[in-house]
């Protein structure tokens, strides 16, 4: 039997929530992809694009700690297929306006990753 915090949902029906969910939480022009974190069963690796002539792309692994609370982590940022060095006060910006849009992505399914 599980823990009651444990994340009781499958790595592939995850998958597929949010990538439902997720294009609902950015805006219209931002594309996003959702994969399965072939090394963590309860992690996922997500890449938004951003629109524009930044043609960022961030890449973020979002692993649950238990069924309601997930830690999202940057894994690399790149424009134009080159990695980038993410310090810089645009990119971080960036990087934490996307963090807050997992997390509110997180919060939508919790009905799903919550039972």
């Amino acid at each position: 039997m599980a823990k009651a915090d444990e994340l009781a949902i499958d790595q592939d029906r995850l998958a597929a929530a949010w990538r439902e969910r997720l294009p609902h939480v950015l805006n219209k022009s931002e594309r996003c992809e959702v994969n399965k974190d072939e090394g963590d069963p309860k992690a996922l690796r997500i890449t938004i694009q951003v629109p524009g002539h930044q043609m960022y792309e961030l890449d973020y692994k979002v692993a649950y700690v238990d069924s309601r609370e997930v830690r999202v982590e940057l894994v690399d940022v790149e424009k134009d297929n080159v990695s980038v060095d993410e310090r810089g006060d645009i990119i971080q910006q960036l990087v934490h306006d996307y963090q807050r849009h997992l997390h509110e992505c997180a919060q939508a399914l919790h009905s799903l990753t919550h039972s």
